[in-house]
């Protein structure tokens, strides 16, 4: 290896992309076992130890092609009694099959414009009343989204501008491989001879085209038709400088030739192993980290692993439904086999969708409108497929991987970096953004030792006891002048949420209520409510001192951030002023709700009219500065990413490593079922159940040793859930309720109480003790114990009209 090589390499492995002559410099003279190497460090660099693949259904919507290429048996000419186009039932039928297999991606593969070639094929366009072959196939991928949800992906080959246009209204991504650039394999003799669309320049059009359009693009090389290394690595590099340029290709594929018997190259050679694995690490470096690269892996079975040294993350689509119609003597690998094998290699298999997570999560930029809720609705937070039918607030079983209690953690596939981070955050040491966003990322393995980690922190911290506090929720009234795009509980004029009568409770139901949860055991009231726009920061004062009058034992939680700011602009008071005032009539703790995401660039979306993140944790340090403890939470799973939940996360601990204010942090997880943000189809379906658990986990994690307390709420993950939750780094199961209003507005199932005996029996459960609590975390005295677990029947409860706030009355 000369000087100049070797420098090029290690400036590669360190990150450093190659300029052109650098490329075909490392491509020509590089020895072969360094290659790999530095490919596969920097696919570890941009996917870290994630393999995906796309759970497919393959729709061969026509086999009849215009061109000829010399190794295809996809193609095939009109046969007499023989359709040429799938119909739209049995694209439905094969669409259906997908379906109920799991599968999110409907390919649709095909020829190239056969009714240019074919009278037969025009002909039975025309019946089918369309003037081309992309033209039926745009109706399909429509027909296939509305009626069964996949996802299309579309690959029909050259096309202009306007067909990539009607085919990104109906699809998520689209694609084409460019083969080769090299014009000699579409002269006489070569494999492309006789097939037009084939000409690289042609199909570089349509690459282009597509980027232009902002298309989530498909493209790649096929490799062994006669092509030189050299030719490949032009090729490469053509594509990577429409990729700069328009930033659309979402992977590359490597495929390697196989020789099918009945072609014109039956007989020729196969590319070896080794070429295949060259190709692959030169793409790597080419590309660089963050570039997605495939290889089909029913094309080199029982080469898994060396496929993933080469720099490999990515395994393309594998249909559990239908063949490779393409390949149809290379059958997909069982999925099983695929995840044992990537599994041995050190790697988590992953699903993704047709569109590659990074375009997934930038949807708004990369999809048409029309699209980018299907989109949304089917993705994680980093953009990887959702593959759980759970959301918080549904009355369902907790996903089959997790069972109601986690895995032991493996340490394969559980990579150096993640265990320093586990290692620091046990030792209290502070974590930084990025290293909290690792943790959050954990799949497989990793995401058990993550679980793991926090619970072991729980049990030095917490003992295996559980608390929990008898509590009611008063929700005095869902009128709200605010217009979060995440409630689904406020009501009335301003609202967006029209769903349920708007009401404004008498104070007199409010202490009935109140004086009920005493005599039911209850040591707390937790007072919240929407912003009424006649409410003054006096309402909340008269509203504390007539629970207090009544009930001096009574500890009132109450009155969320956004309440006392808006209460203390009412009376023209500063914060402190005024929660001093709330203070003196009674006041003992804040919820630390309208916290949502701690973070402005989300804030501005989620909630553009709520007080700001530093005016949220300027309420925090005034209501600690006076004694006043709070509580702390998240609620996340709709429009945020990972990054945001570091941030939160780091801005409470910081807070309370000045204050040491909050008792407890607790996850909320957004429940989309009725919330307008996601009706209007610019929200995900609230955490998956993963992200879920390990909001705890990291949770624990991150703001040890500052917070002691992570809750988690039955209310949102179910009684199966927190079970879960608990043995992740969860040591509170929060408040018995009595009643509860704003998750089940949302479309919530898990119920308004769980009662001292049923919480007990949880915690049981999993080998807890069970242990009431007080609102801060004090000893709950044995007369409100017994009266907790011998309560009577809640009474009816009475809720105030308020027609003034209907909109129904008015019509």
């Amino acid at each position: 290896m000369t000087e100049r090589l070797h420098a090029i390499m290690m400036q590669i492995r360190e990150g450093y992309q190659p300029d052109d002559e650098e490329v075909r410099l490392v491509g020509t003279t590089s020895p072969f076992t360094p290659l790999l190497e530095a490919a596969a460090l920097l696919r570890d660099r941009g996917h870290r130890n994630l393999i995906s693949y796309s759970r497919k259904v393959f729709i061969p919507l026509t086999q009849l092609c215009r061109d000829v290429c010399h190794y295809c048996t996809f193609a095939q000419p009109p046969r007499p009694g023989q359709r040429a186009y799938l119909t739209r039932d049995e694209v439905l039928a094969i669409a259906r099959a997908g379906a109920a297999a799991g599968c999110k991606e409907a390919l649709f593969t095909l020829g190239d414009k056969p009714e240019r070639r074919y009278k037969a094929a025009a002909q039975e366009l025309a019946q089918l009343g369309h003037p081309t072959t992309i033209s039926y196939l745009a109706e399909m991928c429509d027909l296939v989204l509305r009626e069964t949800g996949l996802l299309p992906h579309a690959n029909p080959g050259v096309m202009t501008a306007d067909e990539i246009a009607a085919l990104r209204g109906v699809s998520v991504s689209q694609g084409i491989m460019l083969e080769s650039v090299s014009e000699r394999l579409a002269e006489r003799g070569g494999p492309h001879f006789g097939s037009p669309d084939k000409r690289p320049q042609v199909r570089l059009r349509t690459i282009q085209l597509a980027g232009e359009q902002q298309v989530p693009f498909t493209s790649g090389i096929l490799i062994g038709i006669g092509e030189t290394r050299a030719e490949r690595i032009e090729s490469l590099l053509v594509l990577r400088a429409l990729h700069q340029r328009y930033g659309h290709i979402q992977e590359i594929i490597i495929q390697n030739f196989r020789a099918k018997p009945g072609t014109r190259m039956a007989g020729a050679p196969e590319p070896d192993l080794d070429d295949l694995l060259w190709t692959i690490a030169v793409a790597r470096i080419i590309f660089g980290s963050n570039m997605n690269i495939q290889s089909p892996p029913n094309l080199s079975p029982d080469c898994y692993g060396r496929l993933i040294a080469a720099g490999l993350n990515d395994w393309g689509g594998v249909s559990p439904v239908t063949p490779d119609h393409v390949n149809p003597e290379a059958p997909w690998p069982h999925l099983a086999d695929l995840e044992r094998q990537t599994t041995a290699a050190g790697k988590v298999l992953v699903e993704r969708l047709a569109v590659y997570p990074a375009y997934a999560r930038d949807a708004q930029h990369w999809q048409a409108p029309q699209i980018v809720p299907h989109v949304l609705h089917a993705i994680d937070s980093d953009g990887f497929a959702r593959v759980e039918v759970w959301s918080p607030g549904k009355q369902m079983a907790v996903p089959g991987d997790y069972g109601g209690l986690l895995p032991e953690p493996i340490q394969r596939g559980v990579a150096s970096n993640l265990m320093a981070i586990l290692d620091k955050a046990t030792a209290g040491e502070a974590l930084t953004e990025a290293e909290v966003v690792r943790l959050f990322q954990a799949r497989g393995s990793e995401f058990s030792a993550v679980c793991a980690a926090a619970d072991t922190l729980r049990r030095r911290v917490n003992g295996d006891t559980i608390t929990y506090v008898v509590n009611r929720n008063i929700n005095y009234t869902n009128i709200c002048y605010f217009r979060c795009q995440f409630c689904a509980f406020s009501k009335g004029k301003l609202s967006e949420n029209l769903r349920g009568k708007p009401y404004d409770l008498a104070v007199d139901e409010v202490v009935r209520r109140a004086s009920e949860a005493w005599d039911r055991g209850a040591t707390e009231v937790c007072m919240q409510g929407g912003i009424h726009p006649e409410y003054t920061g006096a309402t909340y004062r008269d509203m504390c001192r007539a629970v207090k009058d009544v009930l001096p034992d009574m500890h009132v939680h109450a009155f969320s951030p956004l309440e006392v700011w808006q209460g203390a602009q009412t009376l023209g008071l500063s914060v402190g002023e005024f929660l001093a005032q709330l203070k003196a009539v009674g006041l003992g703790t804040l919820p630390g709700t309208a916290a949502e995401i701690l973070d402005d660039e989300v804030r501005a979306t989620l909630c553009p009219d709520k007080i700001k993140t530093d005016e949220w944790l300027h309420v925090m340090r005034e209501a600690h500065a006076l004694g006043i403890r709070t509580t702390s939470t998240i609620m996340y799973g709709h429009i945020e990413r990972p990054h945001h939940w570091a941030r939160h996360l780091l801005r409470i601990k910081a807070l309370q490593a000045e204050t040491g204010g909050f008792t407890e942090f607790v996850p909320l997880p957004f429940v989309h079922m009725e919330a307008p943000i996601y009706w209007k189809g610019k929200a995900r379906n609230g955490p998956t159940f993963r992200e879920a658990v390990l909001m705890h986990a990291v949770a624990r994690l991150t703001l040890h040793p500052h917070i002691t307390n992570i809750q988690t709420s039955w209310v949102k993950m179910g009684v199966e859930g927190v079970k879960v939750c608990l043995q992740a780094g969860a040591n509170d199961l929060g408040g018995t309720l009595m009643n509860e209003s704003i998750t089940r507005a949302a479309g919530g199932a898990h119920g308004q109480e769980l009662p001292p005996a049923q919480m007990e029996a949880v915690i049981r459960s999993i080998g807890r003790v069970p242990v009431q609590r007080t609102t801060i975390y004090g000893t709950v005295s044995e007369e409100r114990q017994s009266a907790s677990l011998n309560a009577q029947p809640l009474e009816p409860i009475v809720l105030t009209a308020s027609r003034r706030y209907d909109r129904a009355a008015e019509q």
